[in-house]
């Protein structure tokens, strides 16, 4: 068989995979259709955290429809990872309840995949994209262990939805970021999960990993129907697969469509600076912070090449004023 030919029938089969994983979800959306309007994804209901004496948030009263995609935001330390923990029950409400996929949280995990913020640095870098996969499946086993062939099916499939199915072999000390992200994402899909929950998985990629990822994304929500819940930062890469979003706004949770979250109003009092909305010709959106704003006479901190050069240099400045400029 020519090398032609192998590459035809390698496409042919993993189309046809593709195309039965695909199949699979399109029927588990289906199934979960029925009574999607009364079972949202997600329901809080007067919920409030706390840690220690801290209160995190409170008066949490809001529900996610099924098939959609949400970003979770708000400033630093608002609280967006409590509320994944607080959906996977590793945090317990202290007042109030939270369904997930219409159990009590914690109840419907198995139905839950979940990348945590610090995957790409905390999994062993050592191990294969396969072998991180198979944790998806196996938990923490390691050693000898025979894998059925459903499960190397279900394997290879959640690596083709990530789009890595050819890197597959690869150390995930040799892949990029990105890679591992993806990655990341695979092992998250391997079970099977009605609801994708992801805790800034754009965090350290470039804009080449974001868009790649977010595309990866994109299928699963519009081609498979997934559920996909975002926590992050900038809301202007996932515009375009975004539904709605939960912000965290004066010690609140709030949900709402995505249309009505691009105000800069809202925005503007959320992230406590002047942020405009801007809609291009074509209709896409995207948020900036307005530089008109910015108060007249604020120094700018720049430095000349000649400053720059000392700063990698080995002669270290002595003089306390050239110690102030290198912290400047």
């Amino acid at each position: 068989m020519s090398e032609t030919e192998q590459h035809n029938v390698q496409q042919s089969v993993q189309q046809g995979a593709q195309e039965n994983l695909s199949a699979h979800h399109t029927r588990q959306h289906s199934t979960q259709q029925h009574g999607a309007q009364s079972s949202p994804s997600v329901r809080f209901t007067n919920a409030t955290v706390t840690r220690g004496h801290r209160v995190i948030w409170t008066d949490g009263n809001f529900s996610i429809p099924r098939g959609t995609v949400t970003a979770i935001v708000g400033t630093n330390g608002a609280g967006k990872t409590t509320l994944l923990d607080v959906e996977l029950d590793l945090l317990h409400l202290s007042n109030g309840s939270v369904e997930v996929l219409g159990l009590p949280a914690g109840k419907a995990n198995e139905k839950i995949g979940y990348v945590p913020q610090n995957y790409a640095s905390d999994i062993d870098s050592n191990i294969t994209a396969e072998q991180s996969v198979r944790l998806g499946l196996d938990g923490t086993r390691f050693g000898i262990h025979r894998m059925s062939d459903q499960q190397r099916d279900k394997i290879t499939q959640a690596l083709q939805l990530a789009g890595i199915e050819n890197h597959r072999k690869l150390r995930l000390s040799e892949m990029s970021g990105g890679m591992r992200q993806r990655v990341a994402i695979a092992q998250a899909l391997v079970s099977d999960p009605e609801l994708l929950l992801l805790d800034e998985p754009l965090a350290n990629l470039d804009i080449a990993g974001q868009r790649d990822l977010v595309d990866v994304l994109a299928h699963l929500a519009e081609d498979l129907g997934m559920t996909i819940q975002i926590v992050a930062h900038d809301l202007n890469v996932l515009l375009p697969i975004l539904t709605g979003a939960i912000y965290l706004l004066d010690g609140h949770p709030h949900y709402a469509p995505i249309g009505q979250m691009m105000d800069s109003e809202l925005l503007t009092h959320l992230y406590g600076t002047k942020v405009e909305v801007l809609k291009t010709v074509q209709g896409d959106m995207f948020v900036r912070p307005d530089p008109h704003v910015e108060p007249e006479n604020r120094p700018i901190h720049t430095h000349t090449p000649a400053e720059a050069a000392r700063f990698h240099s080995d002669n270290k400045p002595a003089d306390d004023n050239a110690r102030q400029m290198e912290v400047r």
